[in-house]
């Protein structure tokens, strides 16, 4: 498989709206010792794509800085975390039989070794992404899923989404038969909550609003409750006993309106802030119930583990919203921007 010498690949040179989004024509990167170089297939778009290129997501003591997702980036950067594609060359220390493998790669950046590493850093933020037609990852973060059944835009749909999903299950504990609560639930991952959700056995009650419930209820939630209506009495109206987890991607005026709905001992986790990240509760809610409040970004390696595990048996059935060319990159974040859609957004370099 040829290599070619330069690519054509999306750059961001600086903060700003879509328009910061430049395709150039740039060397295809080498793959250092313990790194491989992927030719891309799929990337797909993720609100970290969003803030990473605005550097909305403030620094401690400043949140307001211009910032990427751990501190100030370099630039130029290459955006995209979420790649699906085939190994085409290896770097020194690397097995060669990793060529021609279809692939999925882990985007995040840990700050040890282990399994239960916490990511620290993300590809497409911290280090160069996806939009571009190659790009070079750790081989020990690529994941070889050349026997799954789903299509490359699908596989490049889970990393981010589905990472986060499955670190939230994993990091609240959810089990079988227990009333899971998931906000923003027709999001890339809300979609992706309710699917594993469902598949360890939980009850489903998911938070949407107009056009989109339908969407929520065919992913797989038992109950939908509408974004627009009192949505703490239609909780309780729909889970008398109370909820065991909640997953949340909203934050802002839920937590404190809903916290209270907590069963004994139950688990409040929070991996976004879309509603507002300044939050107001009564703390005497959270310790005379034993209730926890867990903060949850991405994943751990071993939770990705499992997510690439799901992914061959095609436990999961991702939903792709719409696919753009590279030199689309702009567009298709306007159209994630807008929030319109159901699914994930996905760029075919």
């Amino acid at each position: 498989m040829g290599v070619s010498e330069t690519m054509r690949a999306v750059r961001i040179a600086k903060h700003g709206g879509p328009e910061v989004l430049e395709l150039m024509e740039v060397a295809v990167p080498s793959p250092r010792a313990g790194e491989v170089l992927v030719r891309v297939s799929a990337v797909a778009l993720n609100n970290t794509d969003l803030w990473t290129r605005e550097g909305a997501y403030g620094r401690p003591g400043d949140p307001k800085a211009l910032s990427g997702w751990r501190g100030p980036i370099g630039f130029p950067r290459i955006q995209g975390a979420d790649v699906a594609g085939r190994v085409v060359a290896v770097g020194a220390d690397v097995d060669g039989g990793l060529v021609g493998r279809r692939v999925v790669v882990d985007p995040a950046i840990y700050d040890t070794e282990g399994p239960d590493a916490n990511p620290v850093g993300l590809m497409g933020s911290e280090r160069d992404g996806g939009y571009a037609e190659y790009v070079t990852a750790p081989a020990v973060r690529v994941h070889d899923v050349t026997e799954s059944p789903l299509t490359d835009e699908q596989l490049a749909t889970l990393p981010t989404a589905y990472g986060t999903a499955l670190g939230m299950i994993e990091r609240g504990r959810l089990g079988d038969g227990e009333t899971v609560l998931v906000s923003g639930a027709s999001g890339g991952v809300g979609l992706a909550l309710i699917q594993i959700a469902r598949a360890r056995g939980a009850r489903v009650l998911a938070i949407s609003s107009g056009s989109k419930i339908d969407a929520v209820r065919e992913a797989g939630a038992h109950d939908v409750v509408d974004r627009a209506q009192d949505v703490a009495g239609q909780i309780r109206d729909a889970a008398p006993e109370g909820i065991d987890v909640a997953l949340d991607v909203v934050a802002g005026d839920l937590v404190s309106e809903c916290l209270p709905l907590l069963r004994e001992g139950g688990r409040w986790v929070v991996a976004g802030a879309l509603g507002g990240f300044d939050v107001t509760f009564d703390v005497r809610r959270l310790y005379l119930h034993n209730a926890q409040l867990i903060g949850s970004a991405m994943h751990t390696p071993t939770h990705f583990g499992l997510l690439m595990d799901l992914a061959r048996q095609a436990g999961i059935q991702p939903v792709v919203a719409s696919t753009f060319p590279l030199d689309q990159a702009a567009r298709a974040q306007e159209e994630l921007a807008r929030r319109e859609h159901v699914g994930k957004i996905v760029l075919r370099p």
